[in-house]
């Protein structure tokens, strides 16, 4: 259980998307100070406004460490310590190996991959000296897949994202913090409307046997799960949520 003189304090990580947003308002009804974390200001001001007066916006790019650094420097000096990271922002790209640029290749582990990795890295220390934290990495089933649809970048990207997840995990296990990750396939946001095309979508809701595309509050619900006091016996497991889809 988090400790009594442990602040409930959280920082998410692409917040201003669907799912992040999800997170974010059960985050808040949950009790915690939630710092919403995004590169568009005009668009996360406004989701951190429908979240309520526990959350607040945090503009930045993540793959910058000095902005990572500056960011968490001034949520502990302001509000105390992060007990919780949900590293959940990422972009996707479907180019498979030949039509991906080196620049593109760079962008997406930058984000996808060195953003949870410097996030990580500012919170953990302290979570340590509290002897609890909790740490949620938005994987994908690219990485156990090879990517059905999604490109050469997203895919190693997100496999890293795993590696990382199993890697803190074992190091921060004896401090009373946990490192899970979240392995989900197809979840309605514009990631899937917008990128696929209607007859890959097609496609895909045949091969899907629950016959439907996740909804990003049921995402959201294994996170809150993940956070809670009821998984404290949990920690590296990638949990798949993709409906059938792909089983190990």
């Amino acid at each position: 259980m988090l400790p009594t003189d442990t602040q409930k304090i959280a920082l998410v990580t692409g917040a201003a998307g669907v799912t992040g947003l999800e997170i974010c308002k059960f985050l808040a009804e949950d009790g915690y100070t939630v710092f919403m974390a995004d590169i568009v200001r005009e668009e996360l001001e406004r989701k951190c406004l429908s979240v309520g007066a526990n959350a607040h916006p945090v503009v930045i790019d993540i793959s910058n460490p000095a902005q990572v650094v500056e960011a968490c420097r001034n949520i502990k000096n302001e509000y105390g310590s992060i007990s919780v990271l949900v590293n959940n922002a990422g972009i996707l790209s479907n180019n498979k190996v030949i039509e991906t640029s080196l620049e593109e290749w760079r962008r997406i582990l930058s984000v996808n991959l060195d953003g949870a990795y410097l996030l990580s890295r500012q919170c953990l220390a302290d979570m340590k000296t509290m002897r609890w934290g909790r740490i949620v990495n938005m994987c994908s089933m690219a990485m156990k897949t090879g990517g059905l649809t999604a490109g050469t970048a997203y895919t190693t990207s997100k496999g890293g994202l795993g590696a990382l997840t199993f890697s803190l995990a074992r190091e921060f296990a004896s401090f009373g913090v946990t490192v899970n990750g979240i392995s989900p396939a197809y979840i309605k946001t514009p990631m899937v409307t917008e990128l696929l095309s209607r007859e890959q979508q097609s496609r895909l809701l045949e091969q899907i046997p629950v016959g439907r595309f996740c909804e990003p509050a049921e995402v959201a619900n294994v996170v809150r799960f993940l956070i809670s006091p009821l998984s404290g016996f949990i920690t590296g497991e990638i949990i798949d949520i993709n409906g059938g889809l792909h089983m190990d």
